[in-house]
């Protein structure tokens, strides 16, 4: 099995992603001391995501993968995003 080779990554890019991913998680604490209705949901989520993607993209070096390996990750976050859209419509409808 042949193995790739990754660029090697500086270690600023590390400390400025851990950095955003501290000022998000702050973000993500003071968003929730605020009541603005559904606003109060998507916020946190919409945050969630973004520092899921970034350890995913960086951390994970998926950055660095071959295109089929970033296609097939979609399937799971397809699942999920169904998961989740079900779940808000039935807390709404209720």
């Amino acid at each position: 099995m042949e193995h790739d080779t990754h660029p090697a990554v500086r270690n600023k890019t590390f400390i400025s992603v851990w950095a955003i991913l501290v000022a998000l998680t702050m973000a993500s604490v003071g968003a929730s001391s605020v009541h603005a209705g559904t606003a109060s949901l998507l916020v946190p989520l919409l945050i969630a995501t973004v520092k899921a993607s970034l350890v995913l993209w960086f951390f994970m070096h998926l950055k660095y993968e071959r295109a089929l390996f970033k296609v097939m990750l979609l399937f799971p976050l397809g699942t999920l995003a169904v998961i989740m859209g079900l779940t808000f419509v039935d807390t709404w409808f209720r």
